[in-house]
């Protein structure tokens, strides 16, 4: 059989008749017609990360969660963290710290990012509708002293800066796992879950963080990782937030936990 012509010298073949056709029968004209073309613009949400591992930085199964969930949801996406030091540097394979060892937030959350990341100073709102943070121990560790001091914790003045920067412009804010504390410490009012209030056998580890952000002033609100009820919505703050790992459970309903946050989120962006 003989070589079929590629499109586009089917196109041209067809003379200028064709073109002009396609040109108003498909909206944008001949650039629309190739799936790479963008035809419409989405939100534009910043994620927040603090390096690159469960025990000292991101958790990593949470933030691959967030930017699928993003990208499926249409969004453009640009990653931070801060510039600093971490806390310290955890051996994964042993749950106990290297002490020879020293990292940089910045550089270790470029791992996540595929190295398309910039340092959390030049995150502003003029620049994006949302923002969102993942969970992991480095929420804890390197965007705050909240694994250290608790409920008299110190954020990140940057990590500070940013969420009262878009609580101010009303502009929605995603939380999952431990990074609920961040909005908790942060903004007066609010209202965030990081799952039950009690162990309940040990399906529920760190339910004491509830604890602590009610001493912070904020109000937690009791809330299921899985997908029918996995998302908590301060309306009044655009704050939305979900427990994630707080919970020991399967994988996806983690990831379709983090999903419901993403997607209210977008929603609150009116994008």
């Amino acid at each position: 059989p003989l070589p079929l012509p590629s499109p586009s010298a089917m196109l041209t073949s067809r003379g200028p008749a064709l073109c002009t056709a396609l040109r108003r029968a498909v909206p944008g004209g001949l650039a629309a017609f190739h799936s790479s073309a963008r035809r419409w613009r989405g939100a534009r949400v910043a994620v927040v990360l603090s390096g690159c591992g469960v025990y000292d930085g991101t958790e990593i199964h949470e933030a691959s969660a967030v930017l699928v969930h993003l990208s499926r949801g249409g969004a453009e996406v640009q990653m931070y963290a801060p510039d600093v030091p971490q806390m310290h540097v955890i051996d994964h394979t042993k749950g106990q710290p290297a002490e020879a060892e020293s990292r940089n937030v910045l550089v270790e959350s470029a791992r996540i990012a595929r190295g398309k990341i910039s340092s959390l100073a030049k995150l502003t709102t003029a620049d994006h509708d949302a923002v969102i943070f993942p969970g992991g121990f480095g929420a804890a560790k390197n965007l705050s002293t909240f694994a250290v001091d608790g409920k008299d914790c110190k954020v990140n003045r940057e990590v500070e800066r940013v969420l009262k920067d878009f609580h101010k412009a009303g502009k929605p804010i995603g939380l999952c796992c431990i990074s609920p504390v961040l909005a908790a410490k942060v903004l007066s009012g609010a209202e965030v879950t990081v799952g039950h209030e009690q162990e309940e056998g040990g399906k529920w580890p760190y339910a004491g963080t509830a604890g602590a952000i009610k001493e912070l002033g904020a109000k937690h609100c009791v809330k299921e990782v899985t997908i029918s009820f996995p998302a908590h919505v301060d309306t009044k703050n655009k704050l939305v937030t979900t427990p994630a790992f707080m919970c020991e459970t399967a994988l996806h309903h983690i990831f379709d936990g983090i999903g419901a946050m993403v997607k209210n989120v977008l929603k609150l962006t009116g994008k």
